[in-house]
């Protein structure tokens, strides 16, 4: 059963840890949307979801640059990055529909920036709470699944 979970994470090292959780329950074919401000700590979850499909942290940087990136695992994992871009036009425009296939995960930051046009199968919005904590809220996830990996449920929920 699908439920909202809401974590509050103290650090950059649990925010890592959280996105490795994540990174073992996700699904070949799931689009994950993740809203936040700036600075808000969604790359660095996103390094964490990464670590769950082999793909070392210290490879996994903000694509504001080059909006989208491919990396290799088992399963394909493309990294998409929509900071740099103002409208739905130019969202189109990149050929995002490319990439959300049932043969790789789909980690997209600033996904606001779709307008709904894509369906996310898993929503994450992080919350900038103080200079070190976090409040992330995930939709989207069997509340099973996330129960059944080993958390620490005392300091992350």
């Amino acid at each position: 059963m699908s439920a909202t979970i809401k974590i509050t994470s103290a650090s950059h090292h649990e925010t890592i840890h959280i996105g490795r959780i994540l990174g073992m329950i996700i699904k070949k074919g799931d689009v994950i949307c993740l809203y936040g401000d700036l600075g808000a700590g969604k790359t660095t979850l996103i390094k964490g979801v990464a670590t769950g499909f082999g793909i070392p942290e210290r490879e996994i940087t903000s694509a504001s640059f080059t909006i989208i990136s491919e990396y290799e695992s088992e399963i394909p994992f493309y990294h998409i990055d929509l900071y740099r871009l103002n409208d739905l036009s130019s969202v189109e425009d990149l050929g995002i529909h490319e990439y959300l296939s049932d043969d790789g995960i789909t980690v997209i930051e600033w996904a606001e920036r779709l307008k709904g046009s894509i369906d996310c199968t898993v929503k994450i919005e992080i919350k900038y709470l103080n200079e070190n904590i976090r409040e992330i809220i995930i939709g989207g996830i069997d509340e099973k699944d996330w129960n059944n990996n080993q958390v620490d449920r005392e300091r992350l929920s």
